[in-house]
């Protein structure tokens, strides 16, 4: 229960509210214990009317009165109460949704590599329902059940201590009969949810890439694959469900027989004349309203175990370590000077690993850019190439040695500043559902549709812009399904314009379009380098041939460095793509692409 007092701490700012349903539900829980009391009252005066012992009918219907202004204001207790309880909760789901997007904005991209986005999302959905569910209904329910035991136990102590002395034999042994049940049922609950977060994640994979699986004929496989993860949990609940009840049976079963004990001494005290008749009927109200609390108590605990599940896969997202100096998270601080000199960027000893215990990926990189110089990096498929770049951007912390930016440690300075110099055009345009002013714009403020035009015609992208209905303002679809593969290429590289950073990473943009469509983004692309500093992780022979070095990278090593007159001598990685260049053999076909390269 430690991690929803953790949760009730991030929402200090609901205590009033809390505070009020709490104080409204103990206010209903006060006023339905007057109605016993009353009926017992009206009970007695209509034996005494018939038993000609006096008392009138004039009674009964006072009594009848306050009954109603009783129903009336419970009534008017429990709506107003329930409001101030819609309220809170919808307001602490905002709280949490919103802290625990904070949080996914604030982590480091190392945790988006091991996460599918489903399941986050799933986690985020199942965690926080079930979270605030728990806590409407404990504000709710827990305080006024306390006040009516409490209540009920005096009041029939009173009558009969017998009475009260099984009525709290009732509660601990209920308690303990559930909780033989818990921790078998919370290991069943959590394998549940994995597959609940693993489906889910499928899920969201299928849906987003939905034109992959048609192309392939994939459809039954993916559903079956989908039935299989709900297929076992729906095993896992036939099991979990049928311990459950076989253990509420015994409970209800353990239930039964004091509340038979309870009435048995009721009816017989009533019988031998020390009870009135309407003194039977307030204790058997009262030891019913009493047994309310006790049957609902296996859905208390049901919802008390799926909150705790819930807040601990909560908090163990919240507790992932964030990305350092993150925008979101960083101390504010005068605005970064950059050094105006060479070198631009530097790897000084740099080494790099995904994880502990991992082999390193890059290993002892010494290399710097100059300013307005243009470097490919060239290697084989997973040899460190885009990794040297993230390294750049700071998406990834170094395992040792230093990187630095404008003559900075790019751990030294904030993120925000670091990346707001750093342009990047991917291999695969990323970009959001909406319209293609909101996408060109991203992360730009107050950019004018002059400002939009001019990026638009540098880029190539205007003439299509043009021909669509709504212009900038045109949807654009999910990801930009919309769009042929060269628009969303040549939006990219108009977003990466009007970013107009002195660095530019290019993640070659061209490689996978048509000739046609390559002309157009390129065309836009040599716009975009004018006078920038560009890393390119290169995939064209064409393009590697006009820049001013080439890094080749070998086992994670730098293999050679130097212009391509250079290095088409020297036998090097190079050298060898320059000789396959133009063989038509399967062999060499297969050789250029395990460096990522097309002719």
């Amino acid at each position: 229960m430690r991690s929803i007092a953790k949760i009730m701490a991030t929402a200090r700012e609901l205590w009033p509210l809390y505070l009020t349903v709490v104080i409204g539900a103990v206010a209903t829980s006060a006023t339905a214990l007057l109605t016993p009391f009353v009926i017992a009252r009206a009970t007695d005066t209509v034996i005494d009317i018939a038993e000609g012992r006096g008392g009138t009918v004039a009674d009964l219907m006072w009594l009848a009165v306050i009954l109603l202004i009783i129903a009336l204001a419970n009534s008017a207790i429990t709506n107003v109460s329930g409001y101030f309880g819609d309220l809170m909760s919808v307001r602490l789901r905002a709280i949490l949704s919103a802290n625990y997007y904070r949080k996914l904005l604030r982590l480091p991209q190392r945790y988006y590599d091991n996460e599918l986005t489903g399941t986050i999302i799933s986690r985020l959905n199942r965690s926080i329902t079930s979270i605030t569910d728990f806590l409407q209904t404990f504000s709710n329910g827990f305080f006024p059940t306390v006040i009516t035991l409490l209540a009920v136990l005096v009041i029939t102590a009173f009558y009969s201590p017998w009475l009260s002395v099984l009525l709290i034999v009732i509660y601990p042994t209920f308690v303990w009969l559930t909780a033989l049940t818990s921790k078998k049922w919370q290991v069943w609950e959590k394998q549940k949810n994995d597959h609940y977060d693993i489906s889910g994640g499928r899920f969201s994979e299928v849906i987003g890439q939905m034109r992959v699986v048609k192309s392939f004929v994939t459809e039954r496989r993916e559903l079956d694959s989908f039935r299989g993860h709900y297929r076992d949990a729906v095993d896992l609940t036939r099991r979990q469900s049928r311990f459950w009840h076989t253990m509420d049976m015994w409970r209800r079963g353990a239930l039964d027989l004091v509340f038979f004990g309870i009435y048995a001494i009721i009816f017989w005290q009533t019988a031998t004349g020390q009870y009135s008749v309407g003194t039977m009927v307030l204790l058997i109200q009262l030891t019913t309203m009493a047994r309310m609390p006790v049957t609902s108590m296996s859905y208390w605990v049901d919802m008390t175990q799926r909150a705790v599940a819930g807040s601990l896969e909560y908090f163990k997202v919240m507790d992932e370590a964030d990305e350092p100096n993150n925008p979101l998270e960083a101390a504010p601080s005068a605005e970064v000077q950059w050094v105006d000199s060479d070198p631009v960027v530097e790897f000084d000893d740099v080494s790099f690993g995904y994880g502990d215990g991992d082999d390193l990926v890059l290993r002892d990189i010494d290399l710097t850019v100059n300013r307005g110089e243009r470097i490919a990096f060239v290697g084989e498929s997973g040899g460190g190439k885009t990794t040297l770049v993230n390294l750049i951007m700071k998406l990834y912390p170094v395992t040792s040695g230093t990187v630095r930016v404008h003559g900075q440690s790019v751990d030294d300075v904030p993120t925000a500043e670091l990346r707001r110099e750093i342009g990047v055009v991917f291999q695969d345009a990323n970009l959001f559902s909406g319209t293609i002013r909101e996408n060109m714009a991203y992360g730009q403020d107050d950019v004018t549709d002059e400002q939009l035009a001019v990026a638009a015609r540098r880029a190539n992208a205007m003439t299509f812009i043009s021909h669509l209905h709504g212009g900038f303002d045109t949807e654009i679809g999910e990801r930009g399904i919309k769009l042929s593969g060269g628009q969303k290429q040549r939006l990219s590289v108009a977003r990466a314009l009007l970013k107009d950073a002195p660095i530019l990473i290019l993640d070659e943009a061209t490689s996978s379009l048509d000739t046609k469509s390559e002309r157009a983004v390129q065309a836009g692309l040599e716009e975009l380098m004018e006078g920038r500093t560009t890393l390119i992780i290169a995939h064209r022979l064409s393009t590697i041939s006009t820049v001013d070095r080439i890094v080749t990278l070998r086992d994670g090593r730098i293999d050679e460095i130097g212009t391509p007159a250079e290095l088409a001598t020297t036998g090097g990685i190079y050298a060898e793509l320059l000789a396959l260049q133009g063989s038509t053999r399967k062999a060499d076909k297969a050789r250029l692409l395990r460096y990522d390269i097309t002719q």
